[in-house]
C-alpha cells in the first residue's frame, strides 16, 4: 500500500514575515491596541512609581509585608495539605459516599471568602453561639477566645481556596500518575511509599499551579482580612487611597503587591522546573481505587463530609436561616433603595463587562485565526495578563491611566480635562473589569475556535468572504458554546468582584458585593444574608458546569478497584 507523506514547507521566511505574520493588518492592529489597553494599568503603576521617586512609607509597611508573607505561607500550607490529602483520598480509595463527596468538596469554590469570613465571625466570635455555649457550660468567667486574628483569617481562606489544589491534584492523580504508580506497586513499594515517592513528584506541576492560584487569591483578598483585623499590603493600598488620597504612596504599595505576584509566579515556574509529563495512549484510566472497610471507611467519609460541611454546607444553612428571618421581619430592605437597586447595579455592570470581554476575545481569537506572527501572538498573550495581576494593582493602575488621560486632554487645551466622565461614572470600573476578566473569556473563546477546522476558514476566504463576514457567518455560529461559557464566567466573576468596585466606584454607586461587605463590616450579618445568598447561588453556575464536564469524562473513563 502506498502512503503519502505530508509535505512540509521548510523555506525560511523573512524576519518581517515571521513578526507580522500573514494576517489582515487591520485586525492585527486591533489586537495590538487591545493589548496596550489591557496592559496600561500595570504599565501606569510602574511608570508612576518610577517617576514619583523614593517612596515615603510609614512604619506600618514593614508590618504589612510580614503579615502578608505570614498569611500566604499559612494558607499555602493549609490548602496544600488539605487539598492534596482529600484528592488522594477520593482518587485512590473507595468508601461510602465517595462519588457524592468528591463533588461536594468542590462547592466551596462558590462561597466567596468575604462571605464565609463574616459567617465564621458570627459563629465563633465572643457573641456567637459557640462562645456563648461555652460560657453557659464553663461559667461566665471564661476568657474570650480570640478569633479576629491572623489564624482566623488563614482558616477561612484555607476552607475557601483548598478546592483549587484539590481539583488540580485530583486531575493529576488520575491522568499522569497511574502507570508509574502501578509499576512502583509491582516492584514491591507500599501504597504510602508509592504515593510519596512516585505520585507526588509526578504531580508537582499541578500542585505548584494550584498553590500559585491560591497565593494570588490571598494577595487579592481585601474584605476577609479586614474583617479579622489583619493588615496586609492589599489592605494598605485601599486604606492609603481612601483614607488620605496619597496617590504616590498607594502606587508604591501597589508595586509591592505586584512584586509579590511576580515572585509567586516565578516560584511556581521554579517549582515546576523542567518537569514535563505526558500521558501515552490518550487519557489516563485513573488510579486503581482501594476499597476501605470498617472504621477506616467511615473515617474517610467523616473526614470528607466534615470539610464539605464546614466550608459550604453549614455556611449555606446559616445564610438560608438569616435570609428567611430577615425577609419575615422586613429587615432585608427589599425596595427601590435596597436590594433591588444594588442587584440592578451588579447585573448592569456585569452584563456590560461580559459583553466587552467577549467582544475583545472574539477579535483576538479571530485575528489569530486569520494568520498571526510573533507580534500578534505576543499581543494576544498580553491581553490575558490582567487576570494574573492583583485587583488592588489593577484598580490603582486604572486610576493612574485616567489621571494621565485627564492631563493629556488638559494639555490639548480642553478646559476641565475629562471632568467626571471617567472618575465620576462607572466607566473606570468597567475599564478595570475588562482588564481583569478578559483572560477567562479569551480562554473559553479560543478553546471553541480551536475546534473549528482551518479548512473551513480557508474555504470561506477563498470564496471571497471578508474577515468580518467570516466572523459573523462562520466562526461565531461554530463557537457559540464557547461564547456562552465565556459570558457566564465573566458575569459571575464580575458579580463577585469587590476590591475594584471599592477603589473605583463613583459617589453613590454600590453593588451587591459592596453592600454585603459594608453590612458585614458593621456586624449586620442577618441583613447581609440575602445579597450574600444571591452571590453564592450565581457562583454555583460555573461549579455546575464543572460537574457536568467531569461527569462526562467519568463516564468515558470509569475508575477501577484494586486491592
Amino acid at each position: 500500500m502506498t502512503t503519502l507523506a505530508p509535505v512540509v514547507d521548510r523555506t525560511p521566511r523573512p524576519l518581517r514575515r515571521r513578526l507580522a505574520g500573514s494576517g489582515r493588518p487591520a485586525w492585527s492592529a486591533a489586537v495590538v491596541v487591545t493589548a496596550l489597553l489591557v496592559s496600561s494599568p500595570v504599565i501606569a503603576v510602574a511608570t508612576t512609581a518610577a517617576l514619583a521617586g523614593a517612596p515615603s512609607f510609614s512604619g506600618d509597611v514593614g508590618s504589612q509585608v510580614l503579615t502578608t508573607v505570614g498569611l500566604v505561607v499559612l494558607v499555602a500550607l493549609g490548602t496544600g495539605v488539605l487539598g492534596t490529602s482529600l484528592a488522594w483520598l477520593v482518587s485512590a480509595h473507595e468508601f461510602p459516599g465517595r462519588s457524592v463527596l468528591q463533588w461536594l468538596l468542590v462547592l466551596p469554590l462558590a462561597m466567596p471568602a468575604y462571605i464565609l469570613g463574616f459567617i465564621f465571625l458570627s459563629t465563633f466570635d465572643y457573641a456567637g453561639p459557640v462562645q456563648s455555649a461555652l460560657r453557659a457550660v464553663l461559667g461566665s468567667d471564661l476568657a474570650e477566645l480570640p478569633v479576629r486574628n491572623l489564624g482566623g483569617a488563614a482558616v477561612v481562606l484555607t476552607l475557601t481556596l483548598y478546592p483549587y489544589v484539590f481539583l488540580l491534584a485530583r486531575s493529576a492523580f488520575g491522568d499522569t500518575a497511574p502507570s508509574a504508580y502501578d509499576a512502583a506497586r509491582c516492584l514491591g513499594a507500599s501504597r504510602g511509599r508509592a504515593f510519596r515517592e512516585v505520585v507526588l513528584p509526578l504531580s508537582r506541576p499541578a500542585l505548584a499551579a494550584g498553590l500559585a492560584l491560591v497565593t494570588m487569591e490571598v494577595l487579592t483578598d481585601f474584605a476577609t482580612v479586614q474583617y479579622f483585623g489583619v493588615q496586609t499590603v492589599s489592605v494598605g493600598v485601599y486604606l492609603t487611597w481612601k483614607g488620605s488620597y496619597e496617590f504616590g504612596s498607594a502606587v508604591w504599595l501597589a508595586m509591592l503587591v505586584l512584586l509579590f505576584a511576580v515572585t509567586v509566579l516565578s516560584l511556581e515556574r521554579a517549582l515546576r522546573g523542567r518537569a514535563r509529563f505526558f500521558q501515552r495512549g490518550g487519557r489516563g484510566r485513573g488510579l486503581s481505587r482501594r476499597r476501605l472497610t470498617g472504621s477506616r471507611a467511615w473515617a474517610a467519609t467523616a473526614a470528607c463530609g466534615l470539610v464539605a460541611a464546614a466550608a459550604f454546607g453549614l455556611p449555606l444553612l446559616r445564610l438560608l436561616t438569616w435570609s428567611v428571618s430577615s425577609l419575615l421581619d422586613g429587615s432585608a430592605q427589599l425596595g427601590q433603595r435596597g436590594l433591588l437597586a444594588y442587584l440592578t447595579n451588579s447585573l448592569v455592570v456585569a452584563v456590560v463587562a461580559a459583553v466587552a470581554c467577549v467582544a475583545v476575545s472574539l477579535v483576538v481569537a479571530h485575528a489569530l485565526r486569520l494568520g498571526g506572527g510573533r507580534v500578534l501572538r505576543g499581543a494576544a498573550q498580553a491581553t490575558t495578563f490582567g487576570y494574573a495581576v492583583p485587583g488592588a494593582v489593577v484598580g490603582i493602575g486604572a486610576l493612574a491611566v485616567v489621571a494621565a488621560l485627564d492631563r493629556a486632554v488638559r494639555a490639548l487645551g480642553v478646559e476641565g480635562g475629562t471632568g467626571l466622565l471617567l472618575t465620576g461614572s462607572v466607566a473606570g470600573v468597567l475599564l478595570a473589569y475588562v482588564v481583569r476578566f478578559v483572560a477567562p473569556a479569551y480562554q473559553a473563546v479560543d478553546s471553541a475556535f480551536s475546534r473549528v477546522p482551518p479548512s473551513v476558514s480557508s474555504s470561506a476566504l477563498s470564496l471571497g468572504a471578508t474577515p468580518g463576514r467570516l466572523l459573523r457567518r462562520v466562526h461565531l455560529p461554530l463557537a457559540r458554546s464557547g461564547v456562552a461559557v465565556a459570558t457566564t464566567l465573566v458575569l459571575i466573576d464580575a458579580i463577585k468582584e469587590l476590591p475594584l468596585v471599592l477603589l473605583l466606584r463613583p459617589f453613590g454607586f454600590s453593588t451587591l458585593s459592596v453592600w454585603v461587605y459594608e453590612l458585614a463590616n458593621e456586624n449586620f450579618f442577618a441583613q447581609a444574608a440575602v445579597p450574600a445568598l444571591i452571590i453564592v447561588v450565581v457562583a454555583l453556575v460555573p461549579v455546575a458546569i464543572t460537574f457536568a464536564r467531569r461527569d462526562e469524562e467519568s463516564r468515558e473513563r470509569p475508575g477501577t478497584l484494586g486491592p
